[in-house]
């Protein structure tokens, strides 16, 4: 009689399998799921991955922190990783496949870079229509957009023509990294810039607002191409998307009175973690009015006025 051997647990990767199929069901975005992809690879050079699921112990995954950090990884990227393994993790205890999870690894608190005002002028100064191409004057309105809302690159490529409603000066967001519709404010400048701009980019409803010479709907990386070269050509090295979201952030708060709860509506923040994260970087409290209570502005102010009442 040939014995009857149990079943042989599934490994960790097998099982990181059925998350992301669970995830994909779940509808999750596929850039999501990509860096989902991404951070198991990077762990499996610090985790045997191909080891039964219920083998896998905490010590384990310290000795994984451990190699992590002797491979010179930054918190930052610690901190990711675990974020995917609690995630992973997570589900697994809904599916009672394990009831280990993880702690994530503390992240460095980081400045987040913006430009300058005086690299936006440069780049916020309208192109010559007669003179340049649809290519840098499309990148012209991006900006001025970027500008106008803070919003994600990925939703600057999905917007399509019939979410701009100019009449109430507003743009409806469909695709959001939430999945929720968003509702955004123009201010008039925008309103303005929108309404040249759809008579020389034309197309129906449906198409894309942010289109290529030829009408097709921006790629990510063309996109990013093209915003680099824009601002390269403006005499601006810094080329990133998201800084544009930064810049926003820090100066809805610092130049503009801003408060935290409508920057997080704006910004399409689910909750007020990343908004209070923009608020303690660009602490508008703080800067604001700062020369009525920095005490080298007061003496300096006290010298100025012994010089005048000398003279």
């Amino acid at each position: 009689m040939k014995k009857i051997t149990m079943p042989k647990s599934d490994t960790i990767t097998e099982i990181f399998e059925d998350f992301i199929i669970s995830r994909k069901t779940k509808g999750l975005a596929e850039k999501t799921l990509q860096s989902y992809r991404q951070h198991f690879r990077a762990i499996a050079k610090h985790l045997d991955i191909s080891q039964p699921m219920d083998s896998l112990s905490k010590s384990d995954l310290d000795d994984m922190i451990a190699s992590m950090r002797d491979a010179d990884l930054s918190p930052n990227s610690i901190n990711s990783y675990t974020r995917t393994l609690k995630s992973f993790f997570s589900w697994c205890n809904e599916e009672s496949i394990t009831n280990l999870n993880i702690t994530l690894f503390k992240a460095e608190e980081t400045i987040k870079e913006t430009y300058t005002d005086v690299e936006l002028e440069k780049l916020l100064k309208k192109p010559d229509i007669r003179k340049c191409s649809f290519a840098e004057y499309r990148d012209w309105v991006i900006i001025n957009f970027l500008m106008n809302s803070g919003s994600r690159a990925a939703t600057v490529r999905a917007v399509q023509i019939r979410d701009l409603d100019l009449d109430s000066g507003m743009v409806y967001y469909r695709h959001t990294k939430s999945r929720k519709v968003q509702v955004i404010p123009l201010c008039q400048p925008m309103v303005a810039i929108f309404r040249e701009y759809l008579k020389i980019r034309r197309g129906t409803d449906a198409d894309p607002l942010f289109c290529t010479e030829s009408g097709q709907p921006l790629k990510e990386n063309a996109l990013r191409l093209s915003i680099a070269r824009y601002n390269q050509r403006r005499g601006v090295q810094k080329t990133s998307l998201h800084l544009f979201r930064h810049t926003f952030a820090r100066k809805y708060l610092v130049d503009c009175d801003g408060d935290a709860f409508t920057l997080q509506r704006l910004l399409g923040h689910s909750t007020l973690k990343m908004t209070k994260h923009y608020c303690n970087i660009f602490d508008a409290d703080i800067v604001k009015n700062f020369d009525n209570f920095s005490p080298l502005a007061q003496m300096k102010r006290k010298d100025t006025n012994k010089i005048k009442m000398k003279k």
